[in-house]
């Protein structure tokens, strides 16, 4: 059974004057969405196809334009600052948003009613004051929410 559902990454105070963006593809890609901070938390909404057999495997498995990584390990980037295109800045980063976590359960009940989707909070500055990069810890993983 394939089917595509709707993420949403919410970047929680990420450092001003930076761009942030979505990467669409691998390689050669695309940053899309781009957004910097003002006052307003920033928000990335993006279709995953979501493949595997629920009664052999016990997570789904994700693909498409936004999706990355190897099998079993399949992850969402946020490019930032030179990754995202914006030339004005020092900072050359990307934020790897895990996919794992996600149930049948959850895309269940996505598929039954469009008005759902998933949704992940994190983080928008690192330790060191500049765009939080590498894989997010600490991750609280996806939760449905009604739109």
């Amino acid at each position: 059974m394939e089917s595509e559902i709707t993420l949403q990454i919410i970047l929680i105070k990420p450092t001003p004057e930076v761009v942030f963006g979505l990467q669409k593809g691998t390689g050669n890609y695309e940053t899309v969405q781009k957004q910097s901070y003002t006052s307003q938390n920033l928000s990335f909404q993006f279709t995953v196809k979501v493949k595997g057999d629920k009664q052999k495997d016990a997570e789904p498995k994700f693909s498409g334009s936004f999706v990355q990584g190897p099998s079993g390990d399949k992850f969402v980037y946020i490019d930032i600052g030179i990754y995202a295109g914006q030339t004005n800045t020092k900072w050359a980063r990307r934020l790897k948003i895990p996919l794992y976590g996600i149930t049948w359960n959850q895309v269940d009940k996505i598929n039954s009613n469009p008005k759902f989707i998933l949704e992940c909070h994190v983080p928008g500055t690192g330790k060191d004051g500049g765009p939080n990069c590498a894989t997010v810890k600490p991750f609280d993983g996806w939760q449905l929410k009604q739109l």
